[in-house]
């Protein structure tokens, strides 16, 4: 679904569109030249089948790049990390998951975050209420690291799954707001909540953007925006986006009036 140009922002025009992939939500948005894609967070593609694996590998590598070339390695009977022509990233398994939840946001923690993700992922389970840790897998003696540092771990998050792992190879690139998470709130008292925990130690951005401590961006948004930005009545839709661009944390009540024009 494609959402009205918003106009007036940091970075210009903007247009939205949000869609789906194997049931999962997506949302698109033209941010210009401020951030650049890149791997620190990809979307990893549990593909169930060897056709599929190969399918995917051939479509998303055409015109893209090949990070690490479809083959057998020590996690996965076949396994490929591709970018798309898009410069998305692209993890893609043969395994399959015990979930109707294919595809899964991945981050990985490299440089000096590569110790990271067991404090990463305690803290985000700590914050989504109904959250667990699936599986974690710590790096073999050989690494000469400290017992217990996690090179991969699979957490849930409310009852949306996610990948985190780690690198110890450098790397010029870290966590940035070209990949961010999206948090639906029903509530300013959600709103208040997420706002405050993830924020801590973080940063707050403009128009419910916040880093967490870690650098990964969420976006902490109401509910109720997804009806606000379908507005057909191009007056309404100007009123809300001079409101929201005014905000920093979203509030509520204010995007109601200027939507109601109270």
């Amino acid at each position: 679904m494609r959402l009205p140009c918003i106009s007036g922002t940091p970075g210009g025009d903007v247009d939205i569109v949000t869609f789906e992939l194997s049931g999962n939500s997506f949302m698109a948005i033209n941010a210009g030249p401020m951030v650049k894609i890149n791997p620190s967070i990809s979307f990893y593609v549990y593909c169930g089948s060897d056709q599929e694996v190969g399918r995917l590998y051939n479509e998303l590598s055409n015109g893209g790049m090949v990070l690490m070339p479809l083959d057998k390695y020590p996690w996965s009977g076949k396994y490929a990390w591709v970018q798309d022509k898009y410069g998305m990233n692209w993890q893609l398994d043969v395994d399959d998951i015990n979930s109707q939840q294919k595809i899964l946001p991945s981050q990985l923690f490299a440089n000096e975050k590569f110790d990271k993700v067991r404090e990463a992922i305690g803290f985000y389970t700590s914050v989504f209420p109904g959250s667990k840790i699936i599986m974690e897998a710590p790096y073999d003696k050989s690494a000469n690291l400290p017992e217990g540092t996690l090179l991969f771990a699979q957490y849930k998050l409310g009852g949306y799954l996610l990948n985190t792992m780690s690198s110890t190879l450098s790397h010029d690139f870290d966590f940035n707001e070209a990949v961010s998470l999206m948090v639906y709130c029903e509530t300013q008292d959600e709103i208040d909540y997420y706002w405050t925990m993830l924020s801590d130690e973080g940063e707050e951005q403009q128009c419910g953007w916040v880093k967490d401590k870690f650098g990964v961006s969420w976006q902490i948004v109401p509910t109720e925006m997804d009806k606000m930005m379908l507005t057909t009545d191009k007056v309404q839709l100007a009123r809300v986006t001079e409101a929201m661009l005014k905000m920093i944390k979203f509030d509520l009540s204010e995007l109601r009036k200027a939507f109601d024009n109270d």
